[in-house]
């Protein structure tokens, strides 16, 4: 493994910060200072301490759940200095990964983890994990738009969202609830598939991914998954894809997503 790629993952840097604190003289492998990011380690063997500090030979699999507030950047770091989900992660983590973005302006439920294999079984779209999104909408939606939503819209780009799940969940002085619920990931889809059949949203959450729920997690909170959680995980891409092209009834979505509000 190149050495800026190991220092990467055991230590959170961007890749560029491990390339200047290898060149800068910060790294050291078995006792020995290299300062050529490309240099080739054995990551299960070499010793290498960064400024110092001893760097653990294999980080544990990491798995948390988190509820991203407003104005957050799903990615490690940013080089305009704003909030990312690192900001919010315990202190002296690896980096983490997160399965499934959500735009800035989208809250709700993320799976951070470092384990890249189950990470990109669950963002495949081979497995439609399905994803449930609790919309704020500034009137209410016609049975017509609903429908239109089930079906499957035109979204422009030579892009089609697949059938999902739609219903009216609540209504509070002039604001509608929608709850929708898909099993693919493109991008800004909700919000295309809202402006498409004209519907005007002005919060979008998302509450359940798969087996996991947001429940009563606060904003800007992590928490570890429970044993249960990251079995029903496995056990959910533990198959063949599901290529029926269906999103099938969510029923269980459904309850998942009950219990996330």
């Amino acid at each position: 493994m190149r050495l800026n790629k190991l220092l990467a993952e055991r230590v959170g840097l961007a890749r560029r910060k491990c390339d200047a604190a290898i060149q800068a003289g910060e790294v050291a492998v078995d006792g020995v200072v290299v300062t050529s990011p490309g240099t080739s380690v054995d990551p299960d063997r070499a010793q290498v301490t960064f400024r110092g500090e001893r760097v653990a030979l294999v980080p544990p699999d990491i798995y948390l759940l988190f509820h991203k507030p407003l104005d957050v950047l799903v990615t490690w770091s940013d080089p305009q200095g704003r909030r990312t989900v690192k900001d919010y992660v315990p202190a002296g983590m690896p980096r983490l990964f997160a399965v499934g973005r959500l735009d800035s302006d989208t809250t709700g439920l993320l799976l951070l983890t470092n384990d890249g294999a189950l990470a990109h079984r669950l963002a495949h779209p081979r497995y439609e994990v399905p994803k449930v999104y609790r919309i704020t909408l500034a009137y209410p939606p016609t049975e017509a738009q609903l429908d239109q939503l089930r079906a499957g819209v035109d979204l422009g780009e030579d892009e089609r969202s697949r059938p999902a799940i739609a219903r009216v969940t609540g209504q509070r002085g002039g604001a509608t609830t929608l709850e929708l619920v898909i099993a693919e990931g493109k991008k800004r889809q909700v919000r295309r598939m809202c402006k498409t059949v004209g519907l005007y949203l002005t919060a979008l959450c998302r509450v359940a991914f798969g087996p996991l729920a947001l429940g009563s997690l606060p904003e800007g909170k992590t928490r570890p998954l429970t044993a249960a959680e990251l079995s029903a995980l496995r056990r959910a891409v533990a198959g063949p894809p599901d290529n029926s092209g269906t999103l099938g009834d969510g029923s269980g979505v459904r309850e998942d997503a009950s219990r996330g509000r």
